[in-house]
């Protein structure tokens, strides 16, 4: 198990463009390297997702998981899902307001996220996947690949919103919690 370290706000990582990760290198040691420890660390902080230049490397991966995490009761389950250049494709106008926190951004704040999405990438093994995404595992979606293009939550949330997750516990998680779980049951997640 290899826990690497989750770059913070400010660390010039987070601001970059990741790159795509060619076909014929997904196979490769690095990036198979690079998935494990996405991985390894994402659980390690009971994330529900980690982006590659989150932890400082510049390819185009992401990966994905929610199973009974403490951070997001709230989150519908995500089975691990790893996800090499992944391409979102908005299906329609309808959105939702999630309050979003980050591994690499102590605060919390609103962010309008599309409720549906069309969701195309390459697994581990290179295997093409095109799948639809709804509710809040397509906010974490947009979230993780805003991370792939040097977007922050910090970028898209109402700057009035935004608290330490400690202030966020306090005096707002119960009504956010009261209103997303209202949500997930009209999408049906």
């Amino acid at each position: 198990m290899t826990v690497r370290e989750i770059l913070s706000i400010g660390h010039p990582a987070l601001r970059a463009r990741a790159a795509a990760v060619p076909r014929c290198k997904i196979d490769s040691e690095r990036t198979q390297r690079i998935i494990d420890d996405l991985i390894d660390t994402m659980r390690h902080a009971n994330g529900a997702g980690l982006a590659a230049n989150q932890i400082g490397e510049t390819d185009r991966i992401v990966v994905i998981e929610v199973n009974d995490n403490p951070r997001y009761p709230y989150k519908p389950p995500i089975p691990l899902t790893v996800a090499i250049n992944p391409e979102l494709e908005v299906l329609d106008d309808e959105t939702v307001v999630i309050n979003e926190g980050c591994l690499s951004v102590p605060l919390r704040g609103d962010v309008v996220r599309s409720v549906n999405l069309g969701v195309r990438y390459l697994d581990r093994d290179g295997t093409e996947h095109c799948t639809t995404a709804r509710g809040l595992t397509a906010g974490t979606w947009q979230h993780e690949c805003d991370h792939l293009d040097g977007v922050l939550i910090t970028d898209r949330a109402d700057p009035s919103t935004l608290s330490t997750w400690d202030e966020f516990q306090r005096h707002h998680r119960d009504a956010f919690i009261e209103r997303i779980t209202r949500f997930n049951q009209q999408v049906g997640t």
